[in-house]
């Protein structure tokens, strides 16, 4: 009966919608805007069918390779059409079917986890038709949970575009023919979903067309102009150049009831932008901080312009939710462009400058360990970023050290997981795990509950702040996610100057930034804005990367610990996890010295050259770390090079004050 009652729910609503659609020709500015763009959401099927098209080429490409019939140079040029036709509309198909595009489109290159693994026995067919029927009914961010999905995730190999780029632009074309030939079939048929949930859509919300352009903007700055969409052809700009195009073709219809000023301040940006990465398509030589400032930013600051005048809400005001993003920032690098709420079980609401005091009280009180030696502050000094300079921090056992080096808690807020192995899903989670490691805390929440409920001092305080006698749990969690939080980084040297609040920096952190953005592949992992592993531009999950870490700088042997393959979460005890940890943020890393999870790298130099010469497998040691997931070629950076970036990172250092 539920099912029926739903499906007349969706009847009835299909219904309303439709009669709505029919009587409103104009945009409404309404809680629920519907777009009456006919000509947008003909763009946006015209362009999905001609990506259907290209893949259906593509495929006729891949058998005539192999057959003998072309060659390389003629594959590569129907992968660069394919792509190109992709980058039309991923500003829409990224916003609805994030996790489809991920798993099956447009995903990194690596193997990872089967994101719908079949329960056993779920190959027979039954009412439903069968399971490949099923799952390729509609996009994997719509299937239904219940049917046919296992328990235990499978290991499976990269599949789409990427993978395909990896592989046509490098030698591997020439003994890959089956291969390609098998991933070109598996993305027509992951890619038929879409368009055909595309075709269903009779309209779309005006905010989700804004929204969803923006967001693009945000994913050519961290992705796209980065290569990490291109990690064989490197066709980064060309790509970019798409993007750009689908975009300003997407909000035409809007941009033409704006005011003139605006309207030619808009399709001024996107053409001028078009035409500077036409003219400047060298991936390495690119002037990526001159693109992001010259175009990308001040279309991201037109196009709320836009929305604003055109009184469209946005998608977390029209439903009432926390975002990770904040919809109304005017530029990429704002201060707050992310919001920590999102991130954190406390809300904003419920946050004030009394709680936050009282967080600030608990991280520095000693009195809270079961030793009464350590506080929080022991491994996050605020004279080292939060970290504590050690190599590995020291236990509350005395002559002992925990497992992992400290690492900072400015901007540690902005994550999914928590820990370098990413054991912890949110700040309180990750503050349990501290008071009961019997090495640090070495107590648990209740008895350190039960301590401040005998301490006037802190009852009294306690009280004031929540209105409350009796301390509980979730207050104390709450004041210390207060104070956590408060400690943010999006201020430095290299925040100001790209948000034009400052005239004038070294040149070489300008050079610096293009390399770490492009040649020195640094931002493929550390995603700009935060620099981190946070990943844009939903902002909502973390990587983590086998780096292949050595024991020591000086020493070829590769670090052991497992990692992530060892951090008791249900599913990840998998070999693609073993070496596994947490990309964490660049910010601030002038002054969180020694680096990576066993603190072995005492400086940046060291750190650089690691990563030059293409982490361990680059050094000779592919079979001890057969999984390393960074790439094993040397980056071929020049002494200038290095310092140039370095002269970058250093410039994103930034303590907030407490």
């Amino acid at each position: 009966m539920k099912n029926h009652f739903k499906k007349y729910q969706a009847f009835l609503l299909c219904v309303v919608a439709t009669v709505y659609v029919q009587f409103t020709n104009k945009t409404t500015t309404g809680n629920y805007a519907v777009i009456s763009e006919i000509k947008t959401r003909e763009y946006i099927i015209a362009s999905s069918e001609n990506i259907t098209s290209q893949i259906v080429a593509l495929n006729e490409k891949a058998r005539a390779f192999k057959a003998g019939e072309i060659d390389e140079k003629e594959l590569q040029k129907q992968l660069k059409a394919t792509r190109n036709a992709y980058k039309k509309i991923e500003s829409i198909l990224t916003y609805y079917y994030p996790e489809h595009i991920t798993a099956y489109i447009n995903g990194a290159p690596l193997q990872h986890l089967d994101p719908y693994p079949l329960k056993e026995g779920a190959e027979k067919s039954n009412y439903y038709g069968s399971v490949d029927d099923y799952l390729n009914s509609v996009p994997l961010d719509k299937l239904e949970t219940g049917h046919y999905k296992g328990e235990n995730a499978p290991v499976i190999d990269p599949v789409g575009l990427q993978r395909l780029d990896e592989i046509i632009f490098t030698d591997e074309v020439f003994t890959s023919q089956d291969k390609i030939m098998e991933l070109c079939k598996q993305l027509q048929v992951k890619y038929e979903v879409v368009e055909r949930d595309l075709n269903l859509k009779k309209y779309y919300y005006d905010f989700e067309v804004i929204e969803s352009s923006r967001l693009e903007l945000v994913t050519i700055l961290s992705r796209g102009i980065t290569g990490f969409d291109t990690p064989g052809s490197l066709n980064a700009v060309q790509e970019a150049s798409s993007a750009l195009d689908g975009i300003h073709n997407i909000v035409k219809p809007y941009i033409a009831k704006a005011t003139p000023d605006l309207q030619k301040k808009l399709n001024e940006l996107f053409e001028d932008g078009e035409k500077y990465l036409h003219r400047h398509d060298n991936f390495e030589k690119f002037d990526r901080f001159k693109f992001i400032t010259t175009y990308l930013n001040p279309l991201y600051k037109e196009l709320l312009s836009l929305q604003k005048e055109l009184q469209i809400k946005s998608s977390a005001e029209t439903y009432i939710t926390t975002p990770s993003w904040n919809a109304y920032t005017t530029n990429m690098f704002d201060n707050d462009f992310l919001n920590p709420y999102y991130y954190s079980m406390l809300k904003e609401k419920d946050d004030s400058p009394e709680l936050r005091a009282l967080g600030k009280k608990l991280f520095y009180d000693t009195s809270l360990s079961s030793s009464k030696t350590i506080s929080c502050a022991s491994c996050h000094n605020p004279d080292k970023a939060y970290t504590d300079g050690e190599k590995t921090s020291l236990a509350s056992v005395e002559g002992k050290r925990v497992l992992r080096n400290s690492p900072t808690l400015v901007n540690s807020v902005f994550s999914a997981r928590y820990f370098y192995d990413l054991r912890a899903f949110d700040l309180e989670d990750q503050a349990e795990h501290v008071i009961e490691n019997h090495m640090e805390f070495n107590t648990s929440f209740e008895d350190i509950v039960a301590g401040l409920n005998q301490n006037e001092e802190y009852t009294a305080q306690f009280k004031n702040t929540f209105g409350t006698a009796e301390i509980n749990k979730y207050q104390f969690s709450s004041a210390l996610a207060s104070f956590i939080i408060s400690l943010q980084s999006f201020n430095s040297e290299f925040d100001k100057y790209i948000r034009g609040e400052v005239k004038k920096t070294d040149k070489k952190v300008i050079r610096g930034f293009n390399l770490f953005m492009g040649k020195a592949n640094c931002g493929t992992c550390h995603y700009a804005p935060t620099f981190s592993g946070l990943t844009p531009p939903l902002f909502q999950e973390n990587e983590s990367e086998v780096l292949g870490v050595l024991k020591s700088p000086g020493m070829l042997v590769a670090d052991d610990d497992l990692g992530r393959a060892k951090n008791n979460v249900f599913n990840e005890d998998k070999y693609i996890y073993e070496h596994s940890f947490k990309t964490t943020t660049v910010r601030n890393a002038k002054l969180t010295a020694p680096y990576f999870h066993n603190g072995a790298y005492k400086t940046l130099d060291e750190v650089l050259d690691f990563y030059n010469k293409g982490g361990a497998a680059g050094m000779g040691l592919s079979l001890e770390v057969p999984n390393q997931t960074l790439s094993p070629d040397p980056l071929g950076l020049t002494q200038s090079e290095i310092e140039d970036l370095k002269a970058f990172i250093n410039a994103l250092t930034d303590v907030p004050s407490e």
